[in-house]
């Protein structure tokens, strides 16, 4: 898992201090987001061919951490 992290860089002087894939300005979120959306790996590094498979598991390693250290609000589902 840290050998993917070490993909992931953040610089206050790039993209606002949001998480990037290293050496892009290719945010982790956006990564996140194409996945979550019904992306392929596959069809993500069509569209940004400079990335790797790497980069995208760094992306999804990048998400378990954060969402290890802090609560995300998810809307409560009432049961009737």
């Amino acid at each position: 898992m840290n050998q993917l992290l070490e993909r992931i860089s953040i610089n206050p002087n790039v993209c606002f201090g949001k998480p990037c894939i290293r050496g892009t300005r290719i945010w982790v979120s956006l990564i996140l987001d194409y996945l979550a959306s019904g992306m392929t790996v596959e069809e993500i590094i069509e569209e940004y061919p400079h990335l790797t498979h790497e980069d995208i598991l760094a992306a999804i390693a990048y998400g378990a951490e954060a969402a290890r250290e802090r609560i995300i609000s998810v809307p409560i589902e009432r049961v009737a």
